[in-house]
């Protein structure tokens, strides 16, 4: 196996994202019926790579992308003890490279790239019902903050 590298996205990495994006969103449609039917997309991926406030990584073996996750600066509410912290989204691997720290590494670079802009705190949304990403996620140093809740009603 090639050795992995983990870098900043850029616009030619794209098409490979895309590909992420439709893995992300058919392993999260069973966590989720309030998604609609038919292909959605989650992110403007052109403005996340280029956006100021914006950190997108991805991690690349053999000239090949295999991961990615970004950190998004968001102003907290009033009453948070940090006016700003740093959102985690997007963390994917492929398949056949899943169990090797790739997104531990992503995360360590959009830790220091945080760091670098004066935030001090992450937050990251998990659906309730994945407990494997739940659980790399408190072993990463996570814990749970919220339940959202919802309701259809008709």
């Amino acid at each position: 196996m090639e050795p992995i590298t983990i870098r900043r996205a850029t616009v030619e990495d794209k098409p490979a994202l895309l590909q992420f994006e439709q893995g992300i969103i058919s392993a999260e449609r069973p966590y989720d019926p309030a998604l609609k039917a038919g292909p959605i997309n989650y992110y403007d991926l052109g403005q996340m790579i280029t956006h100021p406030d914006t950190a997108f990584f991805v991690a690349v073996s053999g000239g090949q992308l295999v991961g990615c996750g970004y950190g998004r600066i968001e102003l907290s509410k009033p009453i948070s003890k940090y006016d700003r912290y740093l959102y985690l989204g997007f963390m994917y691997v492929n398949p056949e490279f899943r169990g090797l720290g790739i997104i531990q590494r992503i995360m360590e670079e959009i830790k220091k790239w945080g760091i670098a802009n004066g935030i001090q705190e992450l937050r990251l949304e998990v659906y309730s019902g994945n407990a494997s990403a739940i659980k790399a996620y408190e072993k990463a140093g996570f814990e749970e903050r919220v339940v959202e809740m919802r309701m259809e009603l008709n």
